[in-house]
């Protein structure tokens, strides 16, 4: 090559690099007060929304323990992998002052970054679950113990114990992409195929469902909805019905929700009190399935999902029950209720209201205790309330 070829050669790289540098530079700028006008978007949000939360008659676990001095210290951080903002944080109990808790993880760090924000809420929800505190390793106990909690059929309607389970290596719903929600809902299918014996079933995605079987297994208590207001202002219900599903097996006594709140809500249930069939079946299932997916779990808060009232065993046993002499006085139902941690909810569920006398009541405490004797505070409260019933 010449010496005139070399220097324009020279020259033309120099050119460039100039070109890429002056265009790296603008985009630099421009990436940046992108992102300074994002923060100045949220942190906006942020002031609005907590003004009105302070000024509502909210009774949420948010607006009691969100003081003004840890919104201030909470309201510029973000989370370093996903960048959750206290914002995702709280949006929901932001926008539904009728939250009865208000804050949910959208990813694992949350719980660590957001700290000062979820450990007291934690140990409010938890019965004194404290920030110094470590939830027990697991520990599903002798699943033989439990029996038929009514066996003449008079006041249990039905039995159900689930747990949640998040996959590790994926965030929460909030910062799932369309192809991680994809990508999991074919893993979980892939997994659940493998089961056998009462356990086996099949699994339907919620992407091509009619809406007459979505519906009918809605109404069967078997399958989540679209459309929680909670959910959908958390951010959670992006993609829908991309990467969402249901497993049932046969006699639909074992079920898994797939992307719902959770990435895997596990449930055991049928009709009657027999809660150690119920248990036991439960304890294969996620035996099983925990040999096949590792899950999210943290040394200090258990297994970690999504909420932060289903953190550690994350299990909930429930009962659908009729109790209408205790019904008829709701401060005595309840009284019991807290004597054994347990929550009275609607039939169907969280912020429903009781249908025919029939109740959905549960363990509360999910932290600091282990799978069994969560389970068995259940046990004790609802043999003791069917014990007050019967003498009423």
């Amino acid at each position: 090559m010449s010496c005139l070829s070399t220097a324009r050669a020279d020259a033309d790289a120099t050119f460039t690099l100039r070109a890429f540098l002056v265009f790296a530079a603008a985009s630099s700028q421009l990436y940046t007060k992108k992102s300074t006008m994002a923060e100045a978007q949220t942190l906006e949000k942020l002031e609005s929304g907590y003004k009105k939360l302070k000024e509502s008659d909210s009774k949420s676990l948010l607006k009691k323990h969100l003081t003004q001095e840890i919104f201030d210290k909470l309201k510029t951080k973000t989370t370093p992998t996903f960048g959750s903002s206290l914002l995702d944080v709280i949006q929901s109990g932001l926008e539904n002052h009728d939250s009865g808790v208000g804050i949910y993880a959208p990813d694992a760090e949350s719980y660590t970054v957001f700290s000062d924000l979820f450990d007291p809420i934690i140990e409010d929800y938890h019965g004194g679950f404290k920030r110094t505190d470590k939830h027990p390793p697991k520990n599903w106990g002798d699943v033989g113990v439990f029996g038929d909690l009514d066996p003449t059929g008079e006041y249990v309607v039905s039995t159900r114990v689930r747990c949640g389970r998040s996959l590790e290596g994926y965030p929460f719903n909030p910062c799932l992409t369309e192809e991680q929600y994809k990508e999991m809902e074919q893993k979980v299918a892939s997994t659940l195929s493998g089961l056998e014996g009462e356990l086996k079933g099949v699994f339907y995605p919620l992407t091509g469902m009619s809406k007459e079987v979505q519906q009918k297994l809605i109404d069967d208590h078997f399958l989540f909805k679209e459309g929680d207001r909670f959910l959908q202002a958390a951010n959670a219900c992006r993609f829908w019905p991309t990467g969402r599903g249901i497993y049932h097996n046969d006699a639909k006594t074992f079920l898994v929700w797939c992307n719902e709140e959770d990435h895997l809500r596990i449930i055991s249930m049928q009709m009657g009190g027999d809660l150690g069939a119920v248990y036991r079946r439960l304890v294969n299932a996620v035996n099983d399935i925990e040999k096949r997916i590792p899950f999210s779990h943290n040394d200090r808060l258990g297994f970690l999902t999504f909420c932060p009232t289903n953190l550690g065993t994350t299990v909930r046993a429930s009962v659908h029950i009729k109790v209408p002499k205790l019904a008829a006085n709701k401060a005595k139902l309840e009284e019991v209720a807290a004597k054994y941690n347990l929550q009275v909810r609607g039939t169907r569920g969280e912020h429903t209201e009781a249908e025919g006398g029939i109740y959905d009541i549960s363990n509360k405490r999910r932290m600091g205790l282990t799978e069994f004797d969560a389970v068995k505070e259940m046990y004790d409260g609802i043999a003791e309330l069917i014990k007050i019933e019967r003498e009423l």
